[in-house]
C-alpha cells in the first residue's frame, strides 16, 4: 500500500513568515491536513509530521521519514519577500533529483497555476528535508503570504487547491481522483456550519433545488 509523507512546515515558536497578523504556520497546517485528509479518502496511508502547532527542527523532521519507507515526501509553506512585491506558486525538489520527484513537482505547479496563482516555475534547491529524505521529495511554497492577491486565492480557492494537490498526487502514484457522492457534499457543506436548525434546513432546501438529494445532516447545537 502506498504510503506518503506530509511536512507541515514550521509551527510552535517557528511561525515561518508573518504578514498582517496572518502566520505561515496556520497556513500550511490547514493544508497539510487538509490534502492528508483527502489522500486518506482514497486509501493512502499518510503520516503528518506535525498535525498541532508544536515546534519541530529540521532533523527532526526528516528523522521522522527517515524511521519508515515512504514513496513520496511533500513538504508545505508559503512564501515571503517584500510585501506587496512577489507573487505566484513555485515547486522545489533537490538538485539532483528523482525522476518521480520531478514529475510530481510538475503536476502539483500545474495545478495551482491552473487556480490562479502565477507560475514562478518548479525549481531545485539543497533544502535540507529535500537533501535529506529518503524518499522523492518536493516542497511547496503556495503563494506568497505577503501578498494580498496571493492570500485571496489561498483563502476564496482553497477547496480547488487541495483538490488540485490531491489529484497531482494520485496521478503520480496511479490513483484515480474520486469525486465527493452527493451525501458526502451535503455532509461537507452541512456539519458544524449552522449555529439553528432552521439555518440547517434552510441550505437543505437549497441544495434540493440545485439537484442533491435530500438528507437532512447535523447542524451546530
Amino acid at each position: 500500500m502506498v504510503r506518503i509523507c506530509i511536512d507541515i512546515g514550521h509551527g510552535g515558536s517557528d511561525t515561518g513568515a508573518c504578514y498582517k497578523g496572518r502566520k505561515e504556520k496556520d497556513d500550511n497546517l490547514k493544508l497539510g491536513l487538509a490534502v492528508s485528509k483527502e489522500l486518506r479518502r482514497h486509501g493512502i496511508l499518510v503520516d503528518e509530521t506535525r498535525t498541532t502547532d508544536i515546534t519541530l527542527s529540521l532533523e527532526e523532521r526528516s528523522n521522522f521519514e527517515n524511521k519508515k519507507k515512504y514513496d513520496l515526501f511533500i513538504s508545505f509553506h508559503r512564501n515571503a519577500f517584500k510585501p506587496e512585491q512577489a507573487n505566484g506558486v513555485e515547486t522545489f525538489t533537490y538538485i539532483n533529483q528523482t525522476l518521480k520527484a520531478k514529475n510530481l513537482a510538475h503536476k502539483i505547479q500545474k495545478a495551482l497555476v491552473g487556480v490562479g496563482f502565477t507560475d514562478r516555475g518548479v525549481k531545485k534547491a539543497n533544502f535540507h528535508v529535500l537533501r535529506e529524505t529518503k524518499a522523492p521529495a518536493i516542497l511547496i511554497e503556495v503563494g506568497f503570504l505577503d501578498n494580498a492577491k496571493d492570500n485571496q486565492l489561498f483563502d476564496s480557492k482553497f477547496d480547488e487547491i487541495v483538490k488540485g494537490i490531491s489529484k497531482a498526487v494520485l496521478d503520480e502514484i496511479g490513483i484515480k481522483y474520486e469525486e465527493y457522492s452527493q451525501p458526502e457534499i451535503l455532509y461537507r457543506v452541512m456539519a458544524g456550519s449552522y449555529s439553528n436548525k432552521e439555518n440547517a434546513e434552510r441550505q437543505v432546501e437549497r441544495l434540493k433545488k440545485a439537484g442533491f438529494d435530500a438528507v437532512i445532516m447535523p447542524y451546530k447545537a
